[in-house]
């Protein structure tokens, strides 16, 4: 009987456990949309997990939504995350980087001079997101409403993906994550709730589904399917996206696209990302049928809801969030069944080593707790 502990294999990606750290975004860029050095550090602690996906990383200036988000489509982008992903391998890990674009989930003063969010649709979101404030802090504000890009400029949004995985690659990530999921440009393009096009990229399953079917061949293509993942959330309500009625048709369509195609695996958000695993009338064991490849499931697993996924083969591996944020040896305390930390909400987006790097392993916990305790009683 398999166990989350198991070693397990994603397409090319050998991993030594079923534990993946999902993508967790931490706003610590920078202007320049260069991960920090404080980003080694982060990613290092973390590396016991089987896989690693980074937090998400556009793929060109309009794929940007969120302050000081990292890119993945210069040269310094490239030398930024080097030292990153070579810290990850130095401590035996494995990292993917999850490529993002975030269409209409955006602000204009997030983006080059004069330009709009694009997206399938010229309408807005009702979202909002995080900007710098005039005070240089980071600060919420409205998404600015979006166009809708034309026919003849998807092609070039298909190209930036591809640039993009080869970044990844010379950058030293061992594959990427195609971001497919929580309302941004693919599921803008996949919903019908929201995909209002009349031309070939609108309409039917077969119109909706054809930007990522084009985005999954053309990293495909530059990178191999063995090392190129997709994350979906079917049922989740995130960034102004209701789930349609024919989800199972739309999604069981991009899971067949990347089983014909070898994708390495899917990642599937169960029910709201972040929130409830209220996914009636959803039917995920029909979608991992469909794919047919290597299985990552996601939202709200405990402890013994992953050990269980594994072991009765309802997934390959488990994606753990938020624990691993205030947690950074999250693998070791499943592995012994210790009490998991929480984290600081008010140091997750934005800042500096405080609620970053600065959470600490299962011993100096212990230790510190101890030592206040003795100070309590002299």
């Amino acid at each position: 009987m398999p166990t989350l502990f198991d070693p397990v294999r994603l397409g090319d990606i050998a991993l030594a456990n079923g534990i993946v750290m999902a993508p967790l975004t931490r706003n610590r860029a920078g202007d320049g949309r260069v991960p920090s050095a404080l980003a080694i550090a982060y990613y290092r602690q973390r590396a016991a997990a089987g896989l690693l996906i980074s937090e998400a990383t556009q793929i060109s200036p309009l794929g940007q939504g969120y302050v000081d988000t990292p890119g993945i489509y210069t040269a310094d982008h490239v030398a930024g995350w080097q030292p990153v992903t070579a810290a990850v391998h130095a401590a035996g890990g494995r990292i993917v980087c999850q490529l993002w674009h975030v269409g209409r989930i955006s602000h204009v003063s997030l983006l080059p001079p004069g330009e709009l969010p694009v997206s399938s649709t010229a309408q807005p979101s009702g979202s909002r997101t995080l900007i710098r404030g005039d005070d240089g802090g980071v600060t919420l504000a409205g998404c600015s409403p979006p166009r809708a890009l034309r026919t003849d400029e998807i092609a070039g949004v298909v190209a930036d993906y591809r640039h993009a995985a080869r970044c990844a690659i010379d950058a030293g990530f061992d594959g990427v994550e195609i971001h497919g999921a929580n309302g941004y440009l693919l599921e803008q393009f996949l919903r019908a709730s929201i995909n209002d096009r009349s031309d070939a990229y609108g309409g039917s399953v077969e119109g909706r589904t054809r930007l990522v079917r084009e985005v999954m061949n053309a990293i495909v293509a530059e990178i191999g399917g063995g090392r190129t993942g997709i994350r979906v959330s079917p049922v989740t309500p995130s960034n102004g996206a209701p789930p349609d009625d024919d989800a199972q048709a739309t999604y069981g369509a991009v899971a067949a696209h990347a089983r014909q195609l070898g994708l390495a695996f899917m990642e599937v958000v169960e029910g709201a990302t972040g929130g409830a695993r209220d996914f009636a009338g959803f039917d995920f064991a029909a979608l991992k049928s469909a794919f047919g490849g290597p299985w990552i499931v996601n939202n709200g697993y405990t402890r013994e809801m992953g050990m269980e996924a594994v072991a009765t083969g309802a997934a390959n591996a488990v994606a753990y969030g938020r624990p691993f944020i205030g947690n950074p040896d999250l693998v070791r305390r499943i592995q012994g069944d210790l009490p998991w930390a929480g984290y600081n909400r008010a140091t997750c987006y934005g800042g500096g080593a405080e609620g970053y790097t600065d959470y600490p392993e299962w011993e100096a916990a212990q230790q510190h707790a101890q030592a206040g305790a003795q100070s309590a009683t002299v």
